[in-house]
């Protein structure tokens, strides 16, 4: 892997620090920020920029775009997973968790393709330049997947799980839109009929369903993983999860699952294409009633990554949140979520981990990750290109 910069110390630009975004300076050393530069070491003007903490996204399934762009057409994990890594630096992404599904559905979402993508994911992390992490969607019916799934998240460190239950919806879907559970069930395999047996099977499962996420529940807490619940209906279904662990609430459906999460101190996870598109895709609660409402601690990027840098700036336009509190909801808050002390601000001794934000545009520039460049575009590369020669003799 590339080391990191040396050093190089950026001046002139504004800069989020201290909750407030104001004209500074900040140098990288080694892979961190410090506040002490060194008098006469490399130093370049990035005056007309902002610099703000990298963006924490704690939600993404982009990658399944670069595993796959056609249902019909995959392509190799490591190839998909590089197409991930430049896709999620070149949007100012430096830490990012991939929303692996672990289903009954079986296919792209089933254990055994969950299993390949953490290998696949084991063997490229040397070549990472944005820290990807695995997100495990675990459905609430997968019984028989017990000891696999808590053997899995051990043998490959994961860090993070969801619990979903996507049953009900087959069920429905299955009455009233037989030609969507035909497309589903070819998605894994199986013809419509196939599909149906299997979600009446997983159905009957249910009793046993209570015992299995308690059970799930207590490793998660050995193995010091963090858990939650995804798509939450309800205030009632929130304090469920949160009784037994899964505190963290992604994408509430309403806002009484929002508003009892708050009640229990559970961080409440949205969308950023939520915010930018004016409203949910699905129908449900909007996110900026949410973050109006005080209800909201952090955005992610869901299915697209360019959302993320935008929507602090949409919410900004708005006058809904100010940029510094704004962009928090994807860098320092996630990071305080997810309990990683050396991210998420911009302050002395943590990670260099920064996105270059051209202030007239709002295009990312550039990213730096762990002090390593992993993105470079536009006047950001010109300006570092013009300063080469002068970097290099400051350096020597």
């Amino acid at each position: 892997m590339t080391p990191p910069i040396a050093f190089l110390s950026m001046t002139g630009a504004q800069i989020l620090r201290g909750g407030r975004i104001e004209t500074g300076n900040i140098s990288v050393r080694e892979g961190f920020m410090r506040d002490d530069p060194i008098g006469g070491g490399p130093s370049i003007n990035l005056a007309g920029y902002y610099i703000l903490p990298g963006i924490i996204d704690l939600h993404g399934d982009a990658f399944e775009h670069h595993l796959a762009p056609r249902p019909t057409a995959p392509f190799p994990m490591a190839f998909g997973l590089a197409g991930t890594d430049r896709d999620a630096a070149a949007n100012g992404v430096t830490t990012a968790w991939m929303a692996q599904s672990w289903s009954w559905e079986g296919g792209g979402r089933g254990p055994d393709f969950a299993e390949d993508f953490m290998q696949a994911h084991a063997d490229f992390r040397d070549q990472m330049l944005t820290d990807l992490r695995i997100q495990v969607r675990c459905e609430t019916h997968t019984v028989d997947t017990q000891d696999r799934l808590i053997a899995a998240i051990e043998n490959y460190g994961i860090d993070y799980v969801i619990f979903n239950n996507h049953l009900d919806e087959a069920l429905e879907i299955a009455k009233t839109h037989p030609d969507r559970i035909a497309a589903w069930a070819a998605r894994a395999g199986r013809t419509a009929a196939e599909h149906v047996a299997l979600v009446e099977a997983t159905r009957d499962q249910s009793e046993q369903v209570p015992r299995y996420l308690c059970n799930l529940a207590a490793a998660f807490d050995r193995l010091a993983v963090r858990y939650g619940s995804h798509d939450d209906p309800d205030g009632h279904t929130r304090e469920y999860y949160s009784m037994i662990g899964a505190k963290v609430c992604e994408f509430p459906t309403q806002r009484a699952a929002a508003a009892l999460a708050n009640t229990w101190a559970d961080p409440v996870i949205m969308g950023a294409p939520n915010v930018v598109r004016g409203g949910s895709q699905s129908g449900n609660i909007a996110a900026v009633t949410l973050i109006c409402d005080g209800l909201c601690d952090a955005l992610v990027s869901d299915y697209h990554y360019p959302t993320l840098a935008q929507s602090a700036f949409a919410l900004d336009d708005a006058g809904i949140l100010d940029l510094a509190k704004a962009w928090a909801m994807i860098s320092t808050r996630p990071a305080r979520i997810m309990g990683l002390g050396d991210r998420g601000t911009i302050a002395d001794g943590k990670r260099a981990d920064l996105a270059i934000v051209n202030s007239t545009t709002r295009q990312i520039e550039g990213t730096m990750a762990a002090g390593r460049w992993s993105h470079l575009s536009a006047g950001l590369a010109h300006r570092l290109t013009q300063a080469a020669p002068r970097l290099r003799v400051a350096a020597e």
